[in-house]
């Protein structure tokens, strides 16, 4: 069901519901202020009539006059039907009374207002006592004069609301939907849009109410805007960088084919072997580069034991390092300081220290040491090589780029993909000079706000 429908519904269901729930208190508080006008007007008559009364008043019943409105002209509109007074001596005996046919009923002991019926019908009488006890004198009036001017007051009030609730219910129904409207252009707009269309929705003039959706929106389309750029990115990047290696192949496949003696054929191939490991070191680290770049969180919430890293990593780069004859050395905190406490993902974090063994020990000098250290707060990884200028430090991470004069092969994307599980982790990389001024020394540690 739409959010239009269920407003409506609620609206022209909770609607009529109020106003019969008002119109109940309106009768009710009509019919307190019309027996409360009715009840002072019998006490005022009763009171009256009793200032009337005087020690040589006759003894015997004697009829009052006719009350307007029975037989006199005069009465106008006027309905005096349901009104009777009467008066009692201290024996009992009708002294008093308006009419006959419509006698009050004598009760010695009454004071104040006492509901009755009187030939079927109910009846609110006021009985008063003189203070010397010679009289008593009862006002009375039927209780449908009251009730009938309480219908006729809230009838002439109800008559136009329930005349004019069908136009109020049709008004909020277009209120609704007028205000409902900002909703349907946003799907309007939303639906229209092509796949690549990431523009920000623009929320100046729309309600107070949507912009926190459409601030949520923005920053998705953002974010995924960011993605697509990164992909676009990367695609570019590959497809130039696997450009060449690919040539390369196939030039050496063809020398490989043409080659004349048994010795140009093994150096073709050994040649071509060189090539296709690096074309699949390439493609390990693109797939590698295209996972932490793919957006996806990972799991940050296991505790991280780094001896199993270190361990795995150094057995990846164990071949590459007994093939150059480069020593791997790992020096550890002194017992009760926690290497580097972290909570993140091993398998991301192995490929992060895999990356960073490869290429110390790949552009270490031959026969040299590469050193990893772990501190409570750090880990570093050095060798002896040749020390990097300030320029080449500087434009080191940067994809496929590589310093010139290397002679082992690599792709130039190790510290991109370092940097980015650094960043995941919410740690950062430094590079710098070794601390006797030779070599590459990388240090990892927290960034300045998880520190």
């Amino acid at each position: 069901m739409s959010l239009q429908r269920r407003l409506l519904i609620y609206l022209l269901v909770c609607a009529p519901l109020v106003w019969f729930v008002g119109l109940y208190f309106s009768i009710s508080r009509a019919r307190h202020e019309v027996n409360e006008l009715f009840d002072t007007e019998l006490i005022r008559l009763a009171r009256q009539i009793q200032s009337t009364l005087g020690t040589n008043y006759p003894r015997t019943p004697a009829p009052l006059p006719p009350a307007p409105g029975e037989g006199s002209r005069e009465a106008g509109a006027s309905d005096v039907r349901d009104l009777a007074v009467a008066v009692w001596d201290t024996q009992g005996r009708l002294m008093i009374s308006d009419r006959e046919g419509a006698e009050l009923p004598h009760r010695a002991d009454a004071s104040g207002f006492v509901d009755q019926e009187i030939n079927g019908r109910a009846w609110r009488v006021y009985y008063l006592q003189s203070f010397d006890g010679r009289w008593l004198v009862a006002a009375g009036q039927g209780a449908y004069e009251r009730d009938e001017l309480v219908y006729s007051l809230t009838l002439s009030q109800v008559v136009p609301w329930v005349l004019l609730l069908p136009i109020l219910l049709g008004v909020m129904a277009w209120a609704v939907r007028r205000a409902l409207s900002p909703m349907h252009q946003l799907t309007a707009e939303l639906a229209g849009r092509k796949a690549e269309d990431l523009r920000p929705v623009p929320g100046d003039r729309a309600p107070a109410e949507l912009k926190p959706l459409l601030g949520a929106m923005n920053g998705l389309f953002a974010r995924i805007e960011q993605l697509l750029v990164r992909e676009r990115r990367f695609t570019a990047d590959a497809a130039h960088e696997m450009r060449t290696p690919l040539a390369v192949l196939r030039a050496q496949w063809d020398v490989v084919r043409r080659s004349g003696s048994t010795a140009e054929r093994a150096e073709a191939e050994a040649k071509l072997g060189v090539g296709l490991d690096r074309m699949g070191r390439l493609v390990t680290q693109m797939l590698s580069l295209s996972r932490v770049e793919s957006g996806v969180q990972p799991s940050l919430a296991t505790e991280v034991e780094w001896p199993q890293i270190v361990e795995q990593a150094m057995s990846d780069c164990l071949a590459l390092a007994e093939r150059r004859r480069i020593e791997l050395a790992c020096d550890w905190p002194p017992r009760g300081i926690h290497p580097l406490p972290l909570l993140g993902d091993e398998h991301l974090l192995t490929v992060m220290l895999r990356n960073l063994l490869d290429n110390a020990v790949r552009y270490a000098p031959t026969g040299t040491t590469v050193l990893l250290r772990f501190s409570g707060e750090h880990l570093e990884i050095e060798n002896e090589g040749s020390p990097l200028s300030p320029e080449q430090l500087m434009r080191l991470g940067e994809r496929f780029y590589r310093p010139d004069g290397q002679h082992e092969g690599g792709s130039g994307l190790g510290i991109s993909i370092v940097r980015r599980i650094a960043e995941l982790h919410g740690l950062e990389l430094i590079l710098g000079t070794g601390p006797n001024g030779q070599g590459v020394k990388m240090t990892l540690q927290f960034e300045a706000a998880c520190r």
